[in-house]
Parts: C-alpha cells; structure tokens; sequence
C-alpha cells in the first residue's frame, strides 16, 4: 500500500515508517519538525510541512494514488494542555480538520488516528475498556476526543473510515538500535528513569508514595512501541479489508507500579541514582490500566514485549547508544 504518516518523525511515527517500510509499503512522511528530527525518517519519503496546510496535502496526494493516512502530529503534553489550549486546539483539533477535508476532497476513505486513554479522565472502574465513560479533564484529552466524535460523523456523512487506537503509555525502543524516545522537554517516566540512570539527570522525582496501591506509587500500563505499531498494522489491514470504522484500547493490561519501575531501571543499567519523593500531582489517578481484550480478539493482536524488564532494556539500550554518539 501507499501510506501517508503525519508527524512520522517522532517518537511513534518514526517507528511506525520503519514497521510500514519494512513490510513492503510505500511510505511518505509529512512533518513540520516542530518535535521530531529529520535523521529519525529512515525509510521512505520524506516532506518537510504542516497538516495545516491545503497546498502541502493537496500536493502529496495528487502525487500518487494514497491509500491511507496515519496520524501522529497532535501536541502530547498534559500539562502543557492546560496552561496553552489553544495551541492544542489548533493543532489536535482545527488542524486535523484540514487534513480530514484535504482526505476528502482526494476521495482517501482511510485513516488511523492516534488517541488516548486521557480521552477516559479520572477512571471509573480497571481495567478501562472500550465502553468505558469518556470524561476527559484536560484540553490535550479533550481535543483527541472531538476528533473521535468528528470521525464519527465523517464515517456517517462521506464514508470515511477511522480506526482510533487510545495509548496508556507507549514505552520502549526500536530493538535494533536506530530510533528511539527523544522528547524535548522529556515528560515520560520511563526515560527520565534511564537519563537518572546514565548520569543525563541528577535524581527522578517521584511524585506521591501514599497512594491506595501495593507500594504507594502510581501504578500505569505500558506498552512497547513495537507492539504498538503492530496494532496499527493489524488495525489498517482489517478496517481495508471489512471497510468499517473501529474503536480499540491499547495496552498490556498489566500495571507497574513508579517504584518497580525504578527498580527494573537500575536491575537493567547496573547503576544507583538518587530518587525524590516529592508531593503528589493534582489529577494523577492511582491506578490506570488498559483492558486490551477487544484488540486482541478483533485484529489478532499479542504484544511481543509484555515484560517490564524487556521493554526497559531496549529503551536503556537506546539511551546508552544515544549518549555514545554526542
């Protein structure tokens, strides 16, 4: 297939391009690179604009018959959300618009969109399945759950077709070595964990060690970025093949706590490094896990990496490699 992955040179997007490429698809990567890099698109070809603009997409899709898009481009940062939602708005949402319309208006009925489990707030019940109340309370959740209700209304209106996959926490690195997490400012926990580790950062902060769980540290899912990709694939072919629209929850459906996952960390790299307790977060639930049961019933999806362990090595093994190189 002809594939069009928007935001391709991040952190997912770029592990998705590697995936697509290497299973013999035609790949073109679209990003602004306002937060990827140019050296992680390593398959494919490349274009240097914006989702927002009608003259860059018009110009990709009458270079060639498309037949699907891939989402990657929407802002991620929660905090960042609250304090600037109409960046947010602008980019998850009015943004997105323009590529859904451009999509039409070049009869492409084919798209993948990257959601979340924000889309769920503050959880009602674990494991958080399909059917779960979607109640976000940030404009980052917010914005990815109108784009769900949006493609709703696309499906109903003009046939386009959307499969919409919510992440709990995407983790890990490609496992041969060539791409792998590189936020700036780094927000997730697994690699701020490995930069205390390899000496880029001087302690990890947890915040909160009273919470009602094992350990008192909040307990999260998190799935390998190979696995996550996979599902992407998986969930392509079967929305080709049946032309029907999808919902899925992706994830382990097992939690690790803060704590374990320090202490994997330092199992992993063979180092110590200094660990803060600090106040917990406002708006941090305790506990939240995915309940993956109906991607892997529907798309025959089994993530390869269920291991902490597994899914920390890569990452340390990317960290280790990246300080290497400066």
């Amino acid at each position: 297939m002809k594939i069009l992955v928007v935001g391709g040179a991040g952190y997912i997007g770029s592990h998705m391009v590697k995936q697509l490429a290497k299973a013999g698809n035609d790949v073109i990567t679209l990003d602004n690179l306002s937060y990827g890099y140019r050296d992680a698109v390593k398959y494919g070809e490349f274009v240097e604009g914006d989702l927002g603009d009608d003259s860059v997409l018009d110009s990709i899709f009458r270079s060639g018959d498309i037949d699907a898009v891939m989402h990657f481009a929407g802002f991620i940062q929660v905090g960042e959300s609250v304090i600037k939602p109409a960046m947010y708005y602008h980019n998850n949402v009015v943004n997105t618009f323009t590529l859904l319309d451009a999509m039409l208006r070049h009869d492409i009925k084919n798209f993948i969109f990257s959601s979340t489990a924000a889309i769920f707030g503050e959880p009602d019940y674990t494991p958080i399945d399909e059917k779960h109340n979607k109640h976000p309370i940030n404009p980052y959740g917010h914005s990815k759950l109108m784009i769900e209700q949006v493609l709703d209304d696309y499906d109903t209106a003009y046939g386009l077709r959307s499969t919409c996959l919510r992440y709990f926490n995407a983790a890990g690195a490609d496992p041969d070595g060539e791409l792998g997490e590189r936020h700036v400012p780094e927000t997730h926990l697994i690699p701020l964990i490995l930069q205390a580790a390899s000496g880029r950062r001087e302690d990890i902060k947890v915040f909160g060690d009273d919470y009602a769980t094992d350990d008192g540290t909040c307990v999260r899912d998190y799935i390998h970025i190979n696995d996550l990709c996979d599902a992407h694939s998986l969930a392509l072919q079967k929305m080709m093949k049946e032309d029907k629209s999808a919902r899925y929850n992706l994830g382990n459906g097992k939690g690790f706590s803060v704590k374990q996952v320090i202490d994997v960390a330092k199992e992993v790299s063979g180092n110590d490094f200094k660990v803060s307790i600090e106040p917990r977060r406002a708006g941090d639930p305790a506990v939240l896990v995915a309940d993956a049961t109906l991607a892997k019933e529907e798309l025959n999806w089994q993530p390869q990496f269920a291991d902490l362990k597994d899914i920390v090595k890569t990452a340390w093994d990317w960290e280790t490699g990246f300080l290497a190189k400066q």
